[in-house]
C-alpha cells in the first residue's frame, strides 16, 4: 500500500486486480450475440441492427477475406467514420486472424502513404468517395483489394440498400467507380456472396496483435503502436470494473468519439459491445444532433472530449433539451477544465470525470472515481493492475510525492512497442514501464495530476510555465468559451506565454481586461503576455485542439516578417 496509495480510494466494488480471458478479441461479441441476439447493438441514420445480424455480417466479412487471401497476421486498414461498416470491418479482420490499422478519413495522400506503407497493409476499407486519395497514396506500392463502401449502404444487412448519392455537398460529383476492376470490391457484394459459417481463427492474446495503432505525430510522422488482443481486453475490463454502476444491456451509449481513436475504440466500441449495449453512432460530432439524440433515445453514457461538453454547455438553446438520461461521462483526449466538469453536471445531473491514458497504453491508465472521491485538475487515480510513478526526468528516480516528474506506467494493457521501430521502443518501454514524457505530480493520497507534455513545458525567463494551469484560469473567464496557450518565440525571456481565445457569442475583445484577470490569479510570469482571438481553434477529429499546429503558424508569420515575432491582439 505504501508504494501504491491510490489502493485505499477505491470504491468497495473495484477489484485492485481482474481476470482477463485469454481469446480474440471480437469474441467480446460472439459471445454477446449468442447470449442476447435480438438486442439491439446498432442504431445508425434512422435504422438499427441487432446483435445476431451483425455477428453474422462479421462472420460473412472475415469469411470473405480469407478467401481474398487474407492470411493471419496481415494488416487491413479501415478508413471509416462511425457506421456499421466499420464496426463489421473490425471485428471482422480480427475473426479472421488480421491486424487492424484504424486510419482516419480526414488523411490526405502523404499520411495515407506514410501509415499504409508503414503498416504494410494489404487490404483497405473505405468509402467510395476516397478511392482517388487511396489510390493517390499508394501509387508506388498498390493496394492489393480496395474495398468500397458508401454511405448509403447501411442497415439491415444482408440486403443491398445501395442508392445513388449523386454529389458532395460542395456539388462535385462522386467519383465514378470501375467495379470490374479487380482491385475494387463492392462490401455490399463481399458479404451477400460470403459464407456466414462461424469464423474465428485461433490467437494467442499475449503476443499476437489485434491492432497497429498510429499516434497523432504531432512532431514527425506518426509510429505504429502495436496493441495486442490482451492489451484491448484488459483495457476495456479494467475501463467496465471502474464505471461498476453501468446498466449493462440496458445503456445507450452515443459514439461521437470516431472508432479510428484508441479513446472511442475502448470506451465505446469494445466496452459497450461486450455489455451488450446499444451503440447510436453518429459518423461526425455535430452539437445539435448530438443535443436531438440524447434527448429523443434517452442515452446514457456520453464519453467524449472537452470540447465535445464545451460545445454542449454554450449551446444558446441547451435548456430547451431533455438531458437527464446521461449518467456517466468520460472525458479524455485533452485537459478538463473544471468549470466545464461542474457546468456539464448542473445541466444533465450526471457524472463528468476526467481520466489519463495514451495509445500505447490502449489507452487508459488513470480516472476519477465516478461516484465517490474525486479531486479538481486531476485525472484520478490508477485503474487495476496498473502501477504509476513519478520518476525525475534524467536520472529516472522516483521524486517525493508533490514534486513534479514524468508519469511512468505498468499494467496489462501497455502495448508490445512500436512496428518496427526497435530503437524507439527500447527508449519508451523499460522494464515493463512505459515512459510517457507527460509531466505531472502525484499527491499523498495516489491522485494524480498532469501538466503537460514535456515538449509544451513554457521557459519563460529560466521558470517553468505549464499550459494547463494557465488555460484553466482562462477557462474560469465568463466571456470565454475555448483557450489554449503556447510558448512562442521571445527575444529576452527566451520564450513567452501566447493565449489564443474563443469568444462566446457576444463578447468584445478586450486583452487588457483578460490579462488584468490572469495577473489577480497568476504568478506575474504565467501571465499571458499575448492574446489572439480566434473563431475557432485547429482540432482533430476527437475535438483535441491541436497546439502544435498554432506553434507552425506562428513559426511561418516569424518566417514572413524575416524572423521578427508578431504581435497578435
Amino acid at each position: 500500500m505504501s508504494n501504491r496509495p491510490w489502493l485505499r480510494h477505491y470504491p468497495a466494488e473495484v477489484p485492485p486486480t481482474c481476470d482477463y480471458p485469454d481469446h480474440n478479441l471480437a469474441e467480446f461479441l460472439v459471445r454477446t450475440a449468442e447470449r442476447n441476439p435480438n438486442h439491439t447493438a446498432l442504431e445508425f441514420m434512422g435504422a438499427s441492427m441487432s446483435y445476431g445480424t451483425l455477428l453474422d455480417a462479421v462472420y460473412r466479412y472475415a469469411n470473405a477475406m480469407i478467401s481474398l487471401g487474407l492470411r493471419k497476421g496481415d494488416r487491413v486498414a479501415v478508413m471509416l467514420p462511425n457506421c456499421p461498416q466499420a464496426v463489421i470491418a473490425y471485428y471482422g479482420s480480427m475473426l479472421a486472424g488480421g491486424v487492424v490499422v484504424m486510419t482516419n478519413p480526414l488523411y490526405m495522400p502523404r499520411e495515407l502513404e506514410h501509415q499504409l506503407n508503414d503498416a504494410g497493409a494489404r487490404f483497405i476499407v473505405t468509402l467510395d468517395l476516397l478511392v482517388g486519395r487511396v489510390r493517390q497514396a499508394t501509387e508506388g506500392t498498390p493496394m492489393e483489394r480496395i474495398i468500397v463502401t458508401s454511405v448509403s449502404d447501411y442497415l439491415p444487412f444482408p440486403k443491398n440498400l445501395l442508392y445513388p448519392i449523386k454529389a458532395k455537398k460542395d456539388g462535385t460529383p462522386l467519383p465514378k467507380l470501375d467495379f470490374g476492376d479487380t482491385q475494387l470490391l463492392r462490401f455490399t457484394k463481399l458479404l451477400r456472396e460470403a459464407l456466414s459459417d462461424p469464423c474465428r481463427v485461433p490467437v494467442q492474446s499475449r503476443t499476437d496483435l489485434a491492432l497497429i495503432q498510429y499516434t497523432g505525430g504531432t512532431t514527425g510522422f506518426a509510429k505504429g503502436v502495436m496493441l495486442t488482443h490482451r492489451n484491448m481486453i484488459a483495457n476495456t475490463i479494467q475501463a467496465h470494473h471502474w464505471n461498476y454502476r453501468n446498466k449493462g444491456s440496458k445503456d445507450k451509449y452515443l459514439a461521437a468519439l470516431p472508432f479510428f481513436h484508441v479513446f472511442g475504440m475502448t470506451v465505446l466500441l469494445n466496452q459497450g459491445v461486450r455489455v451488450g449495449a446499444t451503440l447510436y453512432l453518429m459518423p461526425r460530432f455535430e452539437i445539435n444532433a448530438v443535443l436531438k439524440a440524447i434527448q429523443k433515445h434517452r442515452l446514457t453514457l456520453f464519453p467524449g472530449a472537452p470540447t465535445m461538453y464545451v460545445a454542449l454547455i454554450n449551446h444558446p438553446d441547451v435548456s430547451k433539451y431533455d438531458l437527464s438520461s446521461i449518467d456517466v461521462c468520460i472525458s479524455g483526449a485533452a485537459a478538463l477544465p473544471l468549470e466545464v466538469q461542474e457546468r456539464f453536471e448542473k445541466l444533465t445531473g450526471g457524472k463528468l470525470i476526467e481520466g489519463y491514458g495514451l495509445t500505447e497504453a490502449a489507452p487508459v491508465t488513470h480516472a476519477n472515481n465516478i461516484w465517490e472521491l474525486r479531486k479538481a485538475g486531476s485525472v484520478g487515480i490508477p485503474i487495476p493492475d496498473t502501477e504509476a510513478r513519478i520518476v525525475h526526468p534524467e536520472s529516472g528516480e522516483d521524486v517525493e510525492p508533490g514534486d513534479i516528474g514524468e508519469v511512468i506506467v505498468r499494467g496489462p494493457q501497455v502495448m508490445a512497442g512500436y512496428w518496427r521501430r526497435p530503437e524507439e521502443t527500447a527508449k519508451t518501454l523499460k522494464d515493463g514501464w512505459l515512459y510517457t514524457g507527460d509531466l505531472a505530480r502525484m499527491d499523498s493520497d495516489g491522485f494524480f495530476y498532469i501538466l503537460d507534455r514535456r515538449k509544451d513545458l513554457i521557459i519563460a525567463g529560466g521558470f517553468n510555465i505549464y499550459p494547463r494551469e494557465v488555460e484553466e484560469v482562462l477557462f474560469e473567464h465568463p466571456d470565454i468559451e475555448e483557450a489554449i496557450v503556447a510558448g512562442v518565440n521571445d527575444p529576452y525571456r527566451g520564450e513567452t506565454v501566447k493565449a489564443y481565445i474563443v469568444l462566446k457569442s457576444g463578447a468584445s475583445e478586450d486583452p487588457e481586461a483578460l490579462k488584468q484577470w490572469c495577473k489577480e490569479r497568476l504568478a506575474v510570469y504565467k501571465v499571458p503576455r499575448i492574446y489572439e482571438f480566434r473563431s475557432s481553434l485547429p482540432k482533430t477529429l476527437v475535438g483535441k485542439v491541436l497546439r502544435r499546429k498554432l506553434l507552425e503558424e506562428e513559426q511561418e508569420r516569424e518566417q514572413t516578417t524575416n524572423g521578427e515575432p508578431t504581435s497578435g491582439k
